[in-house]
């Protein structure tokens, strides 16, 4: 009973704030945009299991990785010349071949997905915001969709989960994390664009 108070609570505050998240079926179109948005998504996390795992292997030979990147050419010569047991050696060879072939289905719907959205002015727009290139814009087009259902920013963000959570009392307002409510995918774009951009560019946009 008490959490349905708290509940009635929340609803309330975010309805006289005009945040209260409504539905919305999303055409076909997007819908389809979306399943190649969701399914490369699905494929990255895939490959980043997979390259977990060469390192794991390549932790349990005791190699060293000197370099950041394990897979981008200088981690490649490494791969190739580190001597491994036979059983090291197939596990990593195994992983590799998988991660190749993740990489060129990964590539298949970054093109198809740039190419279905080349004439989408949404989809132009958001990447000249810094941070934001063509597959993070294609996240925030395909998952958000008709972009004016939101009549205000503060109504996409609540949406999008990005908003603080707030409690309100006589002359109290609390605020808690962001409500990592709606869709994941944009709130990872989000962050995803932040880090992107550089510590200056970051001050200048805040100033």
């Amino acid at each position: 009973m008490k959490n349905d108070e708290l509940d009635a609570g929340d609803l309330a505050d975010l309805l006289r704030m005009g945040r209260l998240p409504e539905a919305w079926i999303a055409p076909p179109a997007t819908r389809e945009l979306r399943g190649w948005v969701r399914h490369r998504a699905k494929l990255v996390g895939l490959r980043s299991n997979l390259k977990c795992q060469v390192h794991a292997v390549l932790a349990g030979a005791g190699v060293q990785v000197p370099m950041s990147d394990l897979f981008g050419p200088g981690g490649q010569q490494l791969l190739t010349r580190t001597r491994l047991v036979v059983e090291s050696r197939s596990r990593v060879d195994s992983l590799l071949q998988m991660i190749t072939a993740l990489d060129f289905e990964i590539d298949t719907f970054a093109r198809l997905l740039g190419g279905r959205l080349r004439t989408n002015p949404g989809y132009t727009a958001i990447q000249a915001i810094p941070g934001v290139g063509p597959l993070l814009a294609a996240v925030f087009v395909a998952e958000i969709g008709d972009i004016t259902r939101f009549t205000r920013p503060q109504q996409l963000a609540s949406w999008a989960g990005l908003t603080p959570k707030h409690h309100e009392s006589d002359t109290t307002v609390h605020r808690g994390r962001i409500t990592k409510q709606g869709s994941r995918l944009v709130r990872w774009a989000a962050v995803e664009a932040v880090q992107r951009v550089s510590g200056h560019t970051r001050r200048i946009l805040a100033g």
